[in-house]
């Protein structure tokens, strides 16, 4: 299990219906909110004013190539898990322009990104610590990225512990929720009655000192850490041991990477909601009249086909070498460039996969049955 340095909680209690006074102070500290809407059958991450435009009611059913959302009769805000969106995009942009070149004169200009100071409402524990692992790979002390810097330097988290966890879910079994002990600028858990609200940063703190906060009552902080404990319960999923994933460079000729590629689409899907993939092309993009041009950056994938590109030869030619690439590269490779694996057990590789691939089951029929020369 992967271990993370915890945030010691002192929370403080808001009522259902003040939650406003939160989004309000939030705004008053100079920060735009995104919160939680469904839009197009999920929930998705939009610019809201008012706590009433917040999904409510709204729990999910998610498994094997699976994603539905479904109303219940509750008040709950937060009673789902997450949507196809993480926060990834927000600080490593799907695509966007890194600089711009003039032919006459000649310059070169970096095209850094207009930013406005954003606020996240409702970031799960597993988006929390996958978010640190982009800071690890773009925020480096060998050369920060300047465009995910610029990004990241403007959001403040506001993170949720999960009362409950989806089919796909298996955060408990990489340690990385359902709780959020990481990363966060304001912590929050959702009761019946309202929200457990405590400061995880500087910033964090900053806010809070705008919002009316009460004393919670024991029976208040029992609820709270039971619901975890009840989620963490709930979990069918589970990786093996970061040790024990080190073996998969042990398996590499399994019979059954075959019959994963069998039904492996390639489409990318898996790495497109993933929130710990940052593998990316560039692009020369000249314009018509040859006077200019600009450096393009956008997500690219394992699975696709130019990505291995080397010298017109393409190093992994087939969906077999391109799955086994992504699988071993993000629960073995990341432990030796990273120092820990590159996934933080949200599941949405297992929901979004149009064929129901289950990374979980995959990983564990390779690792554990057949002899090693498989």
């Amino acid at each position: 299990m992967q271990q993370s340095a915890k945030i010691e909680r002192q929370p403080g209690f808001l009522p259902r219906s003040d939650l406003q006074q939160l989004l309000d102070g939030i705004v008053q500290s100079g920060y735009q909110v995104l919160g939680p809407v469904v839009q197009d059958g999920a929930i998705q991450l939009k610019a809201i004013s008012d706590a009433t435009e917040l999904v409510k009611g709204v729990s999910n059913v998610q498994e094997p190539g699976h994603y539905r959302l479904q109303q219940t009769a509750g008040e709950r805000l937060f009673d789902w898990n997450h949507g196809p969106q993480g926060l990834k995009p927000l600080c490593f942009a799907p695509h966007e322009v890194l600089w711009v070149e003039q032919k006459d004169p000649l310059s070169f200009a970096a095209r850094l990104p207009e930013v406005k100071p954003t606020a996240v409402l409702g970031v799960r524990a597993c988006d929390l610590s996958a978010l640190a692992i982009q800071d690890r790979h773009f925020l480096h002390a060998g050369g920060a990225d300047p465009h995910y810097r610029q990004r990241r330097e403007q959001l403040l988290l506001i993170g949720i512990d999960c009362a409950h966890s989806a089919a796909s879910c298996f955060c408990a079994s990489t340690g990385d929720g359902p709780s959020v002990n990481q990363g966060y600028d304001i912590g929050m858990s959702e009761l019946d009655e309202g929200f457990l609200v405590w400061s995880g940063s500087d910033k964090g703190k900053a806010v809070l000192e705008r919002v009316a906060l009460t004393t919670p009552q024991t029976e208040q902080l029992e609820q709270m850490n039971s619901q975890s404990e009840q989620a963490a319960g709930e979990q069918q999923r589970k990786l093996s041991k970061p040790e024990e994933l080190m073996r998969l460079y042990q398996r590499l000729e399994h019979a059954h990477w075959q019959q994963v590629a069998d039904r492996c689409l390639g489409c990318g899907n898996c790495t497109a909601v993933c929130p710990t993939c940052f593998c990316y092309d560039t692009q020369h993009e000249v314009s018509l009249d040859g006077q200019s041009a600009q450096n393009v950056r956008q997500w690219d994938s394992c699975f696709s086909a130019s990505h291995s590109s080397m010298g017109g030869f393409k190093v992994r030619g087939d969906i077999l070498s391109r799955y086994r690439q992504w699988l071993t590269h993000k629960l073995a490779g990341w432990q030796e460039q990273q120092g820990r694996i590159g996934c933080t057990g949200c599941g949405r590789c297992i929901t979004w996969c149009p064929v129901g691939i289950d990374l979980t089951k995959e990983t564990d029929t390779i690792l554990w049955e057949g002899s090693l020369d498989e």
